[in-house]
């Protein structure tokens, strides 16, 4: 049998492991379709394919339809691969000749457009719907390419998906030396590595108050929640909470005490009322299917789920 080892287009000449063993043990080894001549002495080729390639003989090519019987050896795609793909696909759109209304937008103009997709993308993980996951997440994906290609041409500060990558990387070792650097005795479980972070954070960013850096643009149970957390790390005293009868005071006091035993204000309230929209929607059901359309209080009350 003839083995073919399929070349990814984007590792030049770098062979799976897979392949290794045929390549020991093959008769002769020869260069397919897409092999250029400079690599074929690191890939240990004789020569190019013949029209007849005979049995035990392997042939390393990026093309393997010319071999519809051969055992067909591919190459992985290193991980990330395809977000090289989508960055060139959202630079193609953004580009002249590509889509009008993508060349466009700009950073204000895309805003509504990445808070939309990351609530679609919360929704699915309250569902638990992995299909609807996949699929939002590339839309939240899309948003930070299309972002970062509206940046690149910026006359004054541009900067590029690359740029966004690169810092990204440069935070997650430095916030990891456990990991990266070989120990960290502040870092023993997760809850101690959430403090380091907190600390490694606050230095790198040289913050001077404990609340630096929140977006007070959230939504405002996450707002509270988050200012509860920060303060807490800050050693915070508890009795110097808001106190007050007013809406807005108990609204907060009750986030605070929720954060403070480890719950998530924020999604608990989402949950509830997620629960109310559904009892909603069934009594609303059930009345059209009475063919009450329009509903007094008693029937609200008829038609509640029990």
């Amino acid at each position: 049998m003839i083995t073919v080892v399929v070349l990814s287009e984007r590792l030049d000449a770098v062979l799976p492991a897979a392949a290794l063993p045929a390549l020991r043990s093959a008769k002769a080894v020869y260069a397919g379709e897409g092999v250029p001549l400079e690599f074929w002495s690191s890939l240990g080729v004789d020569g190019p394919a013949p029209a007849v390639v005979e049995d035990g003989a392997v042939v390393i090519t990026t093309e393997a339809s010319a071999y519809p019987d051969a055992r067909v050896i591919t190459t992985p795609e290193p991980m990330g691969a395809a977000l090289l793909d989508a960055a060139a696909v959202m630079h193609r759109l953004r580009s002249p000749g590509g889509c009008p209304w993508d060349a466009e937008q700009d950073h204000l103009s895309l805003r509504q457009y990445l808070l939309e997709e990351t609530f679609e993308l919360l929704e699915a993980i309250e569902d638990g719907d992995r299909a609807a996951m996949r699929e939002e997440l590339g839309d939240v994906l899309l948003q930070v390419l299309f972002h970062a290609r509206v940046a690149a041409e910026d006359p004054a500060d541009p900067f590029d998906i690359d740029a966004v990558a690169s810092e990204l990387v440069a935070k997650l070792v430095g916030r990891h030396p456990h990991v990266f650097e070989g120990n960290d005795p502040a870092v023993h479980d997760a809850t101690s590595q959430a403090h380091r972070w907190e600390e490694l954070k606050q230095v790198e960013k040289q913050r001077e108050s404990s609340v630096d850096g929140v977006a007070l643009g959230q939504p405002a149970v996450a707002l509270a929640s988050k200012l509860v957390q920060r303060t807490k790390r800050a050693g915070f005293p508890v009795d110097l909470l808001p106190e007050g009868d007013d809406t807005g005071t108990t609204l907060f006091a009750v986030t605070a005490l929720a954060k403070l035993a480890g719950e998530d204000p924020e999604t608990e309230l989402r949950q509830v009322c997620r629960r109310f929209a559904a009892n909603v929607r069934e009594a609303e059901a059930k009345a059209r299917a009475e063919g009450v359309d329009s509903l007094a209080a008693e029937d609200w009350r008829r038609f509640w789920p029990s």
